[in-house]
């Protein structure tokens, strides 16, 4: 008998013409799957058909559209033992990089073919699902003035080219981060914390070589003193985030922790993989080995990374504290 499986498909997602890319999946998934195809309307959410099927009792779930509708339909898996696919065809498709799945339509349904499992982390941001970051800040604005429309037009670079304008209006904030241990006062432009996140996200690569099942939250503090120095630490992060090596400069900061606690003043905007989702202050926490994915079965598991924690020249404070979030 064929393997069920409900596919989740976003049909205003990327710049592709979404009928052929049906149709593409379809011609590879069909012959070895049973697809019970549904679709995201303005009405109807990616999560809400992903918990549908869950009650139905399906054997896989597969999602296909961008970072935010992977995510919203991963939520609903989340603690089960159903197998999650991903066809990404958005704009960043970080969640599958991060991965390593294919983000093309063939690779990543001969992934789902394979068989091939990993089960990997996810994250809770004030109770919504996160499988890849949370931006506090630059990276919340910038997201926000990448629009569908200049998406659709101008792709990846849409990002690229909002962060420049954001540039032209960095602000600082003051920033409280509280972990199990210990309460962080600093003054940051952004402030990320990931669960998973691929190279291109240079936001989050404080600390470098992100591993998305060892149990951990990574959080980076970016604080540059103007412009030009922004830009440097930017590329300076994403010259680390290609050797695999953790950031060395005096404005920026990283550390892991189960559970963050977040607070600014004045309140900053939060995005939540790639959703703008209100503002601080913000709670945020890992659910360790909490979602199967469909992965290559030539990705090898990587031993979870020592403990790391840089915090440099940041003006920060640090207080220890054995109080738990709920006190």
């Amino acid at each position: 008998m064929k393997r069920s499986a409900c596919l989740i498909f976003n049909p205003v997602a990327g710049q592709g013409d979404s009928e052929q890319e049906l149709a593409q999946i379809r011609a590879i998934l069909e012959p070895e799957i049973d697809l019970d195809i549904h679709f995201t309307t303005e009405e109807i959410s990616a999560d809400q058909l992903a918990h549908d099927a869950v009650q139905r009792g399906v054997d896989a779930i597969i999602a296909s559209g961008g970072d935010g509708t992977l995510s919203a339909a991963a939520a609903a898996v989340v603690g089960s033992d159903i197998p999650f696919g991903i066809i990404s065809r958005g704009t960043a498709n970080a969640f599958a990089t991060a991965l390593g799945i294919p983000d093309t339509i063939e690779g990543a349904c001969k992934t789902i073919l394979q068989g091939g499992t990993r089960i990997v982390d996810t994250a809770t941001c004030n109770g919504y699902p996160m499988v890849l970051l949370t931006g506090i800040g630059f990276e919340a604005e910038t997201v926000e003035k990448a629009d569908r429309e200049s998406k659709n037009r101008f792709g990846f670079l849409a990002y690229i080219i909002a962060g420049f304008k954001q540039l032209s209006e960095l602000q600082s904030f003051d920033v409280e981060i509280e972990t199990e241990d210990k309460v962080i006062s600093t003054c940051a432009a952004a402030v990320t914390v990931a669960n998973a996140a691929p190279a291109t996200s240079v936001l989050a690569q404080g600390p470098a070589g992100l591993i998305v099942d060892d149990g951990l939250l990574d959080l980076t503090i970016v604080a540059p003193a103007n412009r030009a120095a922004a830009i440097a630490a930017t590329f300076h992060l994403f010259q680390t985030a290609s050797t695999g090596s953790p950031a060395e400069r005096n404005d920026i900061g990283y550390l892991r922790a189960k559970k963050f606690k977040i607070t600014t003043e004045p309140p900053q905007k939060v995005v939540v993989d790639g959703e703008v989702l209100g503002k601080t202050p913000v709670e945020i926490e890992c659910i360790p080995t909490s979602l199967k994915v469909f992965v290559p079965l030539a990705q090898e598991e990587l031993p979870p990374p020592e403990k790391l924690e840089g915090l440099p020249n940041l003006n920060i404070q640090v207080k220890q504290t054995n109080e738990s979030f709920d006190s």
